[in-house]
């Protein structure tokens, strides 16, 4: 972990801002935009980029994709700005939460694959990269999303180590746990071979 350098105040509105800002969610705001109806009703009736793809709309599952890293990224990079180390870490900590338990929608949220995603390139972009990589590789083999953010999240608290990046393996693990967590469904589909794949119901 970094060093506490900011204020506890400082920190708990950090975590606050990042949180507000993870629970929006763009899966549901884009379905809407696009006239793709309620995203919570179709598919897997996940608010993420991998469901809102379900409604055979590309653009509106891009463009969720790219708010839900965003989400992260921002939070992170602009505590970091305006404090440091610490509180970038803590709003994208409370960013990724915020998407999973979102104040707007009743705190149902997405599995935050993107959110995570952008969370871990804003905080070390190298173990970030690479996770990326490790995410797309691993789709394009078994076309199956789930699969390929539980391998990516498993590798970054260990990625982050081999790095150097030893401050940032708490948040990386901690993110990592709560993927796997959130993916117990889909673990268990897996598990079982009835996870459905990118591009299919």
């Amino acid at each position: 972990m970094p060093e506490i350098t900011t204020p506890i105040p400082l920190l708990a509105l950090t975590a606050l801002l990042g949180y507000l800002l993870g629970s929006v969610p763009f899966g549901m705001v884009w379905a809407k935009l696009f006239g793709l109806g309620d995203i919570r009703e179709i598919g897997s009736g996940n608010i993420g980029a991998t469901n809102v793809l379900r409604t055979g709309n590309r653009l509106a599952a891009l463009l969720t994709l790219i708010g839900d890293i965003g989400k992260g990224a921002f939070a992170v990079l602009v505590a970091r700005a305006a404090l440091g180390e610490d509180a970038a870490q803590a709003a994208g900590l409370f960013a990724y939460l915020g998407h999973l338990f979102p104040v707007y929608i009743g705190f149902r949220g997405g599995k935050g694959v993107a959110t995570w995603l952008g969370t871990i390139l804003a905080v070390a972009w190298p173990v970030g990269l690479v996770a990326a990589g490790t995410w797309l590789v691993t789709a394009a083999l078994f076309r199956i999303s789930s699969l390929a953010g539980l391998v990516a999240a498993a590798l970054a608290p260990v990625l982050a180590l081999a790095v150097g990046r030893g401050e940032v393996f708490v948040l990386a693990l901690l993110l990592a746990a709560l993927i796997f967590e959130r993916h117990r469904a889909n673990i268990g589909r897996l598990l079982r071979g009835e996870e459905p794949r990118i591009g299919k119901t």
